[in-house]
C-alpha cells in the first residue's frame, strides 16, 4: 500500500494547489515592485521569472521521480543522515512557517488599510484564522479540493480589470527596452519571487495519484500564474503613467476603486472580500507544510496538533503585535531571501545531490 495513499489528490487539486499557492500577494505588488526597477518593460522580466521557475520546477519533479513514495522531509534523513537530514527540515520548517506568518501580516495590514481601519489587528487576525485552522488541520485532499473551491468561486474576479482599460493609455508600454536590457534583467529578481509555491511539489508529489502527470501538471501552474501576472501587469501599465504606479503600494486595487456603480459605491471592498479567500489559499499550503514537518522531525503520524500550536501561538502574540507598512517591507524583503534561498537556490544544489547520491549508491550496489 502506498504511504500516502489515504490522502491522495488528483492532478487538478495538484495544478490548483500551486497555481493558488502563488498568486496572492504578487496580484496586489506584482505591477509596483517590477515598474520600480525596470520600468514599463517588467513586463519582459516576468517573462524571464517564468522561465526561470520552469527549469527549477522540472528540477523539482525529476528528484521526486526517483523516490516517488517520500516527500521531502522523508527523503532528507535517507539521502544525508538522520542528523543532517533533521536540520534540513528544520530550516524547511522555518521557510515556510515564516512565509506563512509574513503572508498573515500583510492580510491582515491590506484587511486594516482598506475595509476595518478601526478594528484591532488582533481581533482581525483571530476572525481569519478560524477557516484557516479548519481547512490546514484536515489535511493534503482537502487542501487540494479547496484549491478547486477557491479557482471556481473567484474566477469571475479577473475580467473585473479590464474596467481600467477604459482609461488606458497604450502608449506607456512604448518604447519597449527603453533604457535597454540591464534595468529588465535586475527587475527579474523581483518577479522570480512571486512564483513561490512551486517548490510545494517537493511535499505534494507523494500524494500526486497519477504520479506520470506531475511534470505536465506543475507546468500548467505555473503557466497559469505567468498569464495572470502578465495580465494584471500589463492592464495596471497601461492604466497608470510610468511614475504613478510606483506611488501606489497595490496598483491592482487602486483599479478596482475606479469603478463605480451606481448601487454601489465602494467596489473594492467587495472584491477584496473575496480576495481574503485567495489570500487564504496562499497561506494554507506554507502553514500546512511547516506542520507537516514539524510532525515529522518528532517521528508523529498527524499534523494536527502541531497546527493548533502555530495557530494558537500567532494568535497569542497577534495581541502584541500591530502591523504596520514599514515593518511589513522589512518582513517582506527576508521573505524574499528565504523564497529565492528554498524556492531557487535549494533545489537545484538537491538535485546535484542527489544525482551523486544515486550515482554512487547505484556503483556500490553493482560492484
Amino acid at each position: 500500500m502506498k504511504k500516502y495513499a489515504l490522502n491522495e489528490i488528483t492532478t487538478s487539486q495538484f495544478i490548483f494547489f500551486i497555481y493558488k499557492t502563488q498568486v496572492g500577494m504578487g496580484i496586489l505588488t506584482m505591477p509596483r515592485i517590477t515598474a520600480e526597477e525596470a520600468g514599463t518593460d517588467g513586463w519582459l522580466s516576468v517573462i524571464f521569472g517564468y522561465f526561470l521557475a520552469i527549469f527549477i520546477s522540472l528540477v523539482i519533479i525529476k528528484v521526486m521521480e526517483k523516490y516517488p513514495e517520500d516527500t521531502l522531509f522523508d527523503l532528507l534523513p535517507k539521502v544525508f543522515g538522520k542528523w543532517i537530514g533533521k536540520l534540513f527540515i528544520i530550516g524547511w520548517i522555518g521557510y515556510t512557517g515564516y512565509f506563512a506568518i509574513v503572508l498573515l501580516l500583510m492580510t491582515v495590514f491590506i484587511i486594516q488599510v482598506w475595509i476595518f481601519p478601526q478594528t484591532p489587528s488582533f481581533l482581525v487576525m483571530w476572525l481569519f484564522l478560524i477557516p484557516i485552522y479548519m481547512i490546514t488541520r484536515s489535511g493534503i485532499r482537502v487542501i487540494g479540493r479547496y484549491a478547486e473551491f477557491v479557482y471556481f468561486i473567484t474566477l469571475w474576479m479577473v475580467p473585473l480589470l479590464l474596467f481600467g482599460l477604459k482609461d488606458a493609455h497604450w502608449l506607456n508600454l512604448l518604447p519597449i527596452l527603453k533604457e535597454g536590457w540591464k534595468p529588465v534583467l535586475v527587475a527579474v529578481q523581483k518577479t522570480v519571487v512571486p512564483f513561490i509555491g512551486f517548490e510545494l511539489a517537493f511535499i505534494l508529489y507523494p500524494f500526486l495519484k497519477n504520479k506520470k502527470s506531475a511534470l505536465k501538471g506543475i507546468i500548467i501552474a505555473n503557466t497559469l500564474t505567468f498569464l495572470l501576472y502578465m495580465y494584471v501587469i500589463i492592464i495596471t501599465y497601461v492604466y497608470f503613467s510610468p511614475d504613478e504606479i510606483k506611488e501606489y503600494t497595490w496598483p491592482t486595487l487602486n483599479i478596482l476603486k475606479s469603478i463605480e456603480l451606481p448601487f454601489l459605491e465602494r467596489f473594492e471592498i467587495i472584491f477584496l472580500s473575496f480576495y481574503m479567500i485567495i489570500l487564504s489559499m496562499t497561506i494554507i499550503p506554507f502553514l500546512f507544510t511547516a506542520a507537516f514537518g514539524t510532525s515529522k522531525l518528532f517521528g508523529q503520524k498527524s499534523h494536527k496538533i502541531h497546527v493548533r500550536i502555530y495557530i494558537g501561538v500567532i494568535a497569542f502574540f497577534s495581541i502584541f503585535y500591530t502591523p504596520i507598512g514599514q515593518n511589513m517591507e522589512s518582513l517582506g524583503k527576508w521573505a524574499d531571501y528565504l523564497g529565492i534561498g528554498f524556492g531557487y537556490a535549494f533545489p537545484i544544489l538537491f538535485g546535484l545531490y542527489v544525482f551523486i547520491y544515486t550515482k554512487l549508491k547505484n556503483r556500490r550496489l553493482s560492484a
